[in-house]
């Protein structure tokens, strides 16, 4: 199967860095990368073309012109561009666990999605990490919080079931799913604008299409770099879309991945 790790990124090129150097080190690797960049300046371009040279695997740097949090259109954009058969999507914040793409492709379902498991890194050790370039954390680490979900066991994520429907615990910034499940949809939902609900309601969009979903607990492991809180005007509105898509057991929206392909 072929595969692409798609990252998000948006003028944090210190944070893109480290997610990079935990790419190098995969045990596993995709058959390409694609980097969704909402807006970055050149630095972020230069930080790329450095590690073209470092990774074996082919990388994609799809750009969008910088107007405001536009996360919808720029993965719409990238995922139209990778040619595979399955979407590993992460964001631009997010650490690797080395075994992260393994886990990911281990638990490849027919008509389902998967989500993963995100550990948080505490605020005054974020410093550090940046100076010293960690990527590896233990789960008796004192740099992140909810240690036992840094727990990676094969045994214990057997217990992990496919399900039907929206689960709370979903992230969407740890998440996988066939590209012809995306496409059937339409995608995200570009009148999403500023943060918040697009991941959600694209996976709700999936499961009102008969696409099961299934958690990977105890695998699948990523670690949040903290950062302040995007700013949240349009949540409201975003969030009143999502609530449409429920009500209305929406699958397919109009301005979607259909305008790049």
């Amino acid at each position: 199967i072929s595969s692409a790790l798609v990252i998000t990124t948006y003028n944090w090129p210190q944070a893109l860095e480290l997610i990079l150097k935990s790419v190098v080190l995969q045990l596993h690797l995709p058959t390409m990368i694609v980097i969704a960049d909402d807006g970055s300046l050149y630095e972020t371009k230069v930080l790329i073309d450095k590690y073209r040279e470092k990774i074996s695997i082919p990388i994609l740097h799809i750009w969008q012109e910088d107007k405001g949090f536009r996360k919808s259109k720029i993965l719409n954009k990238a995922i139209a561009q990778a040619q595979v058969d399955y979407i590993i999507q992460v964001d631009g914040d997010c650490i690797l666990h080395p075994q992260f793409i393994e886990d990911h492709l281990a638990n490849i379902k027919d008509n389902c999605y998967l989500y993963g498991t995100r550990v948080n890194i505490k605020e005054q050790f974020v410093s550090n990490i940046f100076q010293f370039k960690i990527i590896k954390f233990s789960c008796f680490s004192n740099k992140i919080k909810n240690k036992t979900r840094s727990i990676r066991c094969n045994i214990l994520s057997q217990l992990n079931k496919v399900k039907l429907g929206y689960s709370d615990k979903f992230r969407g910034c740890n998440v996988s799913f066939w590209k012809k499940d995306f496409i059937n949809i339409n995608g995200y939902n570009e009148d999403f604008e500023g943060w918040g609900r697009e991941d959600s309601d694209l996976v709700i969009r999936m499961s009102n299409n008969g696409v099961l979903s299934k958690r990977l607990k105890f695998c699948a492991i990523v670690f949040h770099i903290f950062h302040p809180l995007k700013t949240r005007d349009n949540f409201e509105r975003n969030d009143a879309i999502q609530n449409q898509t429920i009500l209305n057991k929406t699958t397919f929206i109009d301005k979607g991945v259909n305008q790049y392909i």
